[in-house]
């Protein structure tokens, strides 16, 4: 089951991040951009009660302003990864985004799983960013021409 994070899924959350990177830094991560109040859509996936699967997108800010989300990080728990946890998550989180106006998304992740969802290196090309260049930088446009013009966009300080 796919549903929107509570704060009472706070401490599993963090665990999933954990667990799924072999290191904090991602769910430190998470626990910062909340605390930025930078979280747009954060979803979580169930499984008999427990996390198993995580996902964050966060507000960018961007010039000039647009209503820019980046993707990162998602997470599934050592144990189910592979069975399809990930996708329904970054599915589910689009779709969110879709629904509350967003105009574009940015992730810089791996090239051979994301343009699955519609990510491409050349829709992001036009978007000025620490990140812009490397070879996972890439973007999504949710509404027509969102990409269309040059911008500058930065995701939340706790990326940094």
């Amino acid at each position: 089951m796919i549903r929107p994070a509570t704060p009472k899924d706070f401490a599993a959350i963090h665990a999933v991040e954990a667990a799924a990177f072999e290191r904090e830094d991602e769910a430190l991560i998470v626990d910062g951009v909340r605390a930025e109040g930078a979280a747009l859509v954060e979803l979580v996936a169930q499984d008999d009660g427990a996390i198993v699967g995580h996902i964050l997108f966060s507000r960018m800010t961007t010039q000039p302003v647009r209503r820019f989300a980046g993707l990162a990080p998602v997470a599934v728990r050592p144990d189910r990864q592979s069975q399809g946890l990930g996708e329904a998550l970054c599915r589910a989180g689009l779709d969110a985004l879709r629904a509350m106006g967003a105009e574009a998304v940015v992730v810089l992740g791996h090239v051979d799983y994301y343009p699955r969802f519609g990510f491409s290196r050349e829709a992001a090309l036009r978007i000025a960013s620490p990140y812009a260049g490397l070879p996972g930088f890439m973007a999504l446009e949710l509404q027509p021409g969102a990409l269309a013009e040059p911008i500058k966009a930065d995701y939340p300080r706790s990326f940094l």
